[in-house]
């Protein structure tokens, strides 16, 4: 089984069994004797879903922990739940946007923030090493807490708290890819007033993310249009992602709705420093648009995880990845689609102005991104070429554009992205710049 960005496998020489019980032990650590550690578990729609669900409470409790299951959930509902219900620890069973086929665990902390690398790496060694397992005995073993259906009315609540605004009179059309939001997302707009048209809320198993949500927004935006909504709000299968669509079914991706949310921010004096935080991959569009408009953009790495470090350390309220990923901090601890597609619609509200008109701050500069394949993932300042020819590209395109090289973390892959204003120029740039690590790193 596929696992999505930086969620612990649960294939290979571990297997989904040894992998809980690693986690659970990993997590326990540090309760008290006789103290059993509580762990809240959400799923999403996939076929495979339950059957990890089952297998997963069976490990916890088998070394000692009590599980919350709290069903058919989103994402970051399960880090709110944790946190709400004091537990110590959360899991998610769900591969993201990949295809049903694919799934994974993630794991947050009591917190409700994704486990540190140092922790990962301690579950990971604990699977890799062959221990021996604590298995509990007699009146050692944990139990299954209920609370199913309020855990699910706590998170749409705190949802609803969020925004303080009737969306009365808005036709909005949600997306929700099939997936973990098929309940929630439709159930908290039109408790807000909305009129909502639903797609991709009749999961079978195998049709999570199957041409319908985030990773397919067309689908969304035609829908806009022939319904003639006011705004297209798409979610991926597990719900922490968001693109939208004006009412004319324009799409709008993670940078763009973080430019007009950075900028009602900071036009409420609620963005300290005037500072918002997102990956090297957002575009360069973004950070022009915050210094313009007295703001300033910072980058970490790729994974609303890194995204969410940075903001922790910088004292950054606002963040996310072009991707759909945002977070913000005063509600969420980790990205939350319907949460941020609720800002939006607030936004909307407030200045009684169609999406349209409020949504097109930035245009986004052209981006081109060429995978090559190299045989050793040798740090780039051992290729002088490479260097070179980075820094040739990077004098001619001056501060209107930028060049990134990083590596697959999965694959065997250089990933070479180009940005400037010049759709021609970034092809020219990429593939000139492919051809020297295609021939440094062979």
């Amino acid at each position: 089984m596929e696992t999505t960005a930086k969620v612990i496998a649960v294939s290979g020489k571990g297997g989904v069994g040894k992998t809980t019980l690693a986690a659970a032990m990993v997590l326990a650590k540090g309760k008290k004797p006789g103290e059993k550690p509580l762990v809240t578990i959400g799923k999403d729609t996939r076929i495979s879903s339950d059957m990890l669900e089952a297998a997963l409470m069976a490990g916890i409790c088998s070394v000692g922990g009590d599980v919350m299951p709290l069903g058919t959930i989103p994402t970051p509902a399960v880090a709110y739940l944790t946190v709400l219900e004091q537990a110590d620890a959360g899991i998610v069973i769900s591969a993201s946007h990949n295809p049903y086929e694919h799934n994974g665990i993630k794991v947050f902390n009591a917190r409700g923030y994704k486990l540190s690398d140092e922790s990962e790496a301690r579950v990971e060694e604990l699977i890799l090493s062959g221990a021996p397992m604590d298995i509990k005995t007699h009146g050692e073993i944990g139990k299954r807490l209920h609370g199913m259906r309020q855990m699910k009315r706590d998170y749409i609540d705190h949802l609803i708290s969020s925004i303080d605004c009737d969306l009365s009179g808005l036709r909005v059309l949600v997306d929700c890819a099939n997936g973990a939001s098929y309940k929630v997302a439709p159930l908290a707009l039109e408790e807000l007033g909305a009129e909502v048209v639903r797609i991709g809320t009749e999961p079978n198993g195998v049709n999570i993310n199957d041409h319908v949500g985030a990773l397919h927004p067309e689908t969304m935006a035609s829908k806009v249009r022939e319904v003639r909504a006011d705004v297209g709000i798409a979610l991926d299968g597990d719900a922490d992602r968001l693109i939208m669509a004006d009412e004319h079914g324009n799409i709008l991706d993670g940078d763009q709705i973080m430019a007009m949310c950075a900028q009602d921010l900071m036009d409420r004096e609620q963005l300290p420093g005037n500072a918002i935080c997102a990956t090297v991959m957002s575009n360069i569009a973004l950070e022009i648009y915050m210094k313009e408009h007295g703001g300033k953009l910072l980058r970490s790495k790729v994974g609303d995880r890194y995204v969410m470090e940075m903001m922790r350390r910088e004292g950054i309220m606002f963040g996310g990845e072009q991707s759909g990923h945002l977070i913000f901090r005063s509600y969420s601890t980790t990205g939350d689609g319907l949460l941020s597609a609720l800002q939006v619609l607030r936004i909307l509200r407030e200045k009684e102005k169609p999406l349209s008109e409020i949504s097109h701050l930035l245009t986004l500069f052209p981006q081109k991104l060429v995978n090559v394949h190299v045989e050793k993932k040798l740090p780039f300042e051992e290729r002088p070429a490479i260097g070179e020819a980075v820094k040739k590209v990077e004098a001619e395109l001056g501060d209107r554009g930028r060049v990134l090289l990083r590596y697959s973390g999965t694959e065997s892959l250089c990933r070479i992205m180009v940005e400037c204003e010049d759709e021609n120029k970034v092809s020219e740039y990429a593939n000139e710049l492919a051809d020297v690590v295609a021939r440094e790193l062979r």
